[in-house]
């Protein structure tokens, strides 16, 4: 029998709670709740959940501030962290992920599309590790062969330049999750040159230049994703 993967969900409206708890659980996940930032602070020591649920607005601790000190802590490194928001909330998101969040889920919370979000966040896991084992990712139409620099597309192949590929492969691993300028400049440009906004903003122009215009986007204010419609 599988282990049961942990989602701990915090908001301070019970009825959210219960809605998002309940649907969670009918797809066999187990989960927690709390009722502010600083008591999922203590919650998630406790339970080392694979995913967070945060609200954004919260009393005592909201989540922001909440998810910054989770980062900061070794244990929550590599935890998945989503942000719930009022599709108003553009700053918000621009804040969550700045802290390090993986993904936000716009209020009101549709349950069918709750569940696809978390399913697909969970299922990253599960596409990095036939990554580190194959060095090829497929996703969507594309196969992206990391050996051979090459990213193929049905009987097609498409050449891309080094950072171009390297840039893609990064964005593709983690479908969905943004990616700041600075964890773009990070993975990719590390500290070898001088590297300003401008010079990904004109790769990530190339790169649709080549594979199309409907696998990267733009997040305002953020940074770029792979979009996995």
């Amino acid at each position: 029998m599988s282990v049961k993967q942990k989602i701990l969900v915090v908001d301070d409206e019970k009825d959210i709670l219960d809605l998002v708890s309940y649907n969670l659980e009918r797809e066999g996940y187990q989960v927690y709740t709390a009722a502010n930032g600083k008591l999922a602070i203590e919650r998630a020591k406790e339970v080392n959940p694979d995913l967070i649920i945060l609200d954004v607005m919260m009393p005592v601790m909201d989540g922001i501030e909440a998810c910054r000190i989770m980062r900061s802590l070794p244990e929550f490194k590599h935890t998945f962290m989503v942000f719930l928001t009022a599709r108003s909330e553009e700053y918000s998101e621009i804040a969550g992920f700045h802290v390090g969040a993986d993904d936000y889920i716009a209020k009101p919370i549709k349950p069918r599309a709750l569940m696809s979000r978390i399913n697909a966040i969970l299922r990253r896991n599960t596409s990095e590790s036939v990554e580190d084992e194959t060095d090829k990712l497929e996703i969507m139409d594309l196969v992206i062969d990391r050996d051979s620099f090459v990213v193929y597309r049905g009987a097609g192949k498409i050449v891309l330049a080094k950072k171009e590929f390297e840039l893609l492969y990064l964005l593709a691993s983690k479908p969905n999750k943004v990616f700041t300028r600075e964890q773009i400049l990070k993975a990719i440009w590390e500290d070898s040159v001088v590297v300003t906004n401008r010079t990904i903003d004109v790769h990530i122009r190339k790169l649709r230049e080549k594979i199309g215009e409907n696998y990267v986007s733009t997040v305002k204010g953020v940074g770029y994703k792979f979009d996995l419609n």
